[in-house]
């Protein structure tokens, strides 16, 4: 098992990096009608990019730690019954959001974790176009990184005297969301790009929580769990129930929620069983 330290996180932080510096070049290289997009089972779209960037930080962490597997969003057809016995991997989505890099927002990002346990404990989420990387480590912290200006994340105040604020992916979300809520607070909403950076403006108070209706996987939520966790956070289904990694045979999560104060009482705005 590897050692949670300073050095593992630098080193993962450097090897984030230097992905971000491909994603950059891929970015500004390829014009939409230049890449080519393909499409996988479940209708997403995958791109050459993706394939690239996956490699590469599959051999980058390899480098790191030659005895840890590695799962990607890519490269994730291994067998349950051989990945239960894993006690600790490598979780990635190399290209967290690649519709908005096809339509070119600039609201993509790279995302890795390691887990240990069936728990992520050191999660990135890297969005190399607007010089932001948002990183924590279990027992460390969580910080936000603009540039070269560093801010380590706090505790977020409950939302008891104001308009509660929830990030959503689109407007079709915001109008599914809307009839979940307790009618007796107020809300706005803010509609953002990938699921790794709406997590990010969970963790650094932007927004109070995020709803995700629809699939997603275990790797686009991971770095988030240890976000949130080193701040007071919480994710958890339309159940209230923590999410899991690892423990099942497919990688899809169900509908949830991020929160930043996870001692706020959610049982009273998400009415999801009303």
């Amino acid at each position: 098992m590897l050692t949670l330290s300073p050095t593992l996180l630098d080193e993962t932080l450097n090897i984030s990096y230097q992905a971000g510096k491909y994603l950059v070049d891929f970015y500004q290289k390829f014009k939409e009608s230049a890449v080519n997009v393909e499409h996988k089972l479940d209708n997403t779209p995958v791109t050459e990019v993706d394939l690239c960037l996956s490699q590469f930080l599959i051999e980058k962490l390899t480098a790191l730690t030659p005895h840890v597997p590695i799962l990607s969003e890519e490269q994730c057809k291994i067998p349950f019954a051989e990945r239960r016995q894993w006690d600790e991997y490598w979780l990635i989505d190399p290209l967290d959001g690649t519709q908005q890099f096809i339509n070119r927002t600039d609201h993509f990002a790279i995302l890795i974790t390691l887990v240990q346990k069936q728990q992520p404990v050191l999660g990135i989420i890297y969005v190399p176009i607007l010089k932001t990387i948002y990183y924590a480590m279990q027992g460390v912290g969580a910080y936000k990184k603009v540039g070269d200006d560093i801010i380590k994340l706090a505790s977020q105040c409950s939302p008891h005297k104001r308009a509660i604020k929830i990030g959503v992916g689109a407007e079709s979300t915001q109008r599914k969301v809307q009839p979940l809520l307790n009618p007796n607070y107020q809300y706005e909403f803010l509609i953002y790009g990938s699921c790794g950076l709406k997590s990010g403006l969970v963790a650094d108070g932007t927004c109070d929580c995020y709803v995700r209706f629809g699939s997603t996987g275990e790797w686009d939520t991971a770095p988030a769990e240890v976000l949130l966790a080193e701040i007071g956070g919480q994710v958890f289904d339309f159940d209230f129930q923590p999410l899991t990694y690892n423990q099942k045979a497919h990688f899809t999560n169900p509908n949830f929620v991020m929160v930043a104060n996870s001692a706020f009482d959610w049982h009273k705005i998400f009415q999801f069983n009303a």
